[in-house]
């Protein structure tokens, strides 16, 4: 099951307590990992109530799922966690910087040295990992150092704690029920006990792995016989590797590219998934860094993270994968930017964007999108998908460039 199905900032915001922005909607819908889900088409399970027979509930199905009194025994030592609720309906007020600000925070000098040398010191590692999976070291190495600093900061919440508390809620069981009863897998097999700590959402280890995902994609790197996420780096980097193939990615092909905007285009082309061939953006003043893009491939979609006149990127089919890891586009475009970093990019240009909205704002213009018969769901002043969506279509109707990009401007028009 993909991780970011499930989750939409949990592992990043809790191992680094730094802020995600320009999250997917929060009621729709990581990786890896930040909150806001897609939920599936199944049945709610039992949510809420006493706590003790709710457990009972929990064992019957562990138990009909194999797992023996070791994991069974443990699941009753667990206790709601308040934290973790706090947590899980806080998110919004966090989600609300801009691309640059959020990049430049995470990216410092110092993370990209200690990428690179994280690089060098488990080089036989990460070209194994290539090797086996197709997924260069760089992207290995961003996904690692953005979720916890290279496993410096894993998360001290109590993983069983976090995963009953979230199961016994009833917003989202039919999310975290089945992590649990993973989670119990995992200590019915020795794999981790219930001591463990990470993420307030479940997630463990270096890579900020959820229980199935730990189950189902652990991969023995360092060749002890077993598979520790927490202690174990090149089981770490290995896992990560697997999880990233899984989800797609395309062996020896790009994921992002800096590019230069020299002429205006039609601005309403530059969504993700319109993806046109090099020659095509090329046409309407689309270049490369250091001068004319390169040969066709059919498969460019223009990115712009803070409208026209911000940075520009053309991101191919692997940065899809970024995206399925956390559907947050800010962190997907800020992790796939750091793999660049790492394999020797240069920092990208801010150009002169308009200012981005304040949350008040953002929420201002919701209401407005709102009552023009948008579907905006909560009214959280986080800047998701379906907040760019009705951006662009409102700046059509206006006569404004469509990049979706939302300002003061756009919010007076309305």
């Amino acid at each position: 099951m993909k991780k970011s199905a499930l989750l939409l900032a949990a592992s990043f915001l809790a191992s680094t307590a730094l802020a995600v922005a320009q999250q997917a909607p929060a009621s729709p819908t990581t990786s890896s990992s930040t909150t806001s889900t897609e939920a599936p088409a199944t049945p709610k399970p039992a949510c809420g109530g006493d706590l003790k027979t709710w457990l009972d509930g929990v064992a019957a199905e562990a138990r009909a799922d194999g797992i023996g009194d070791k994991g069974i025994n443990e699941l009753y030592q667990a206790q709601i966690d308040p934290k973790v609720l706090a947590r899980d309906t806080s998110q919004g007020a966090t989600f609300n910087q801009t691309f640059a600000d959020f990049s430049r925070k995470l990216i410092s000098d110092a993370r990209l040295k200690k990428g690179r040398e994280m690089l060098v010191k488990y080089a036989d590692v990460f070209k194994k990992a290539e090797e086996t999976y197709g997924v260069p070291g760089p992207v290995i190495a961003a996904f690692w150092g953005l979720e916890t600093d290279y496993g410096a900061i894993q998360g001290n919440f109590d993983t069983l704690n976090a995963l009953v508390t979230l199961s016994h809620d009833c917003r989202r069981p039919e999310l975290f029920r089945p992590q649990l009863i993973a989670l119990l897998k995992l200590f019915d097999q020795g794999v981790v006990n219930a001591q463990t700590t990470g993420a307030w959402a479940g997630e463990i280890g270096q890579m900020q792995m959820l229980p199935l995902d730990y189950l189902e994609r652990g991969t023995d790197g360092d060749g002890d016989g077993r598979v520790d996420l927490q202690n174990s780096a090149p089981d770490a980097i290995m896992t990560a590797a697997r999880m990233i193939s899984d989800l797609g990615w395309q062996k020896g092909q790009p994921w992002l590219e800096e590019v230069r905007l020299t002429k205006d285009l039609p601005w309403e082309q530059a969504i993700r998934t319109n993806r046109l061939p090099h020659s095509k953006w090329a046409a309407w003043g689309v270049e490369g860094m250091n001068g004319p893009l390169g040969p066709d491939d059919g498969n460019a979609s223009l990115l712009l993270p803070m409208g026209r006149k911000g940075p520009a990127f053309l991101s191919y089919p692997n940065f899809d994968v970024f995206v399925e890891w956390n559907k947050s586009i800010v962190y997907a475009t800020t992790v796939a930017y750091f793999a660049t970093r790492l394999a020797g990019a240069p920092a990208f240009e801010l150009g002169n964007p308009d200012p981005g909205l304040s949350t008040d704002q953002m929420k201002e213009l919701q209401t407005k999108l709102a009552a023009r018969g948008y579907a905006m769901g909560k009214i959280d002043g986080v800047y998701g998908l379906a907040t760019r969506d009705a951006v662009r279509t409102e700046q059509q109707r206006l006569g404004m460039p469509a990049d979706s990009w939302p300002t003061v401007e756009l919010l007076n028009k309305l």
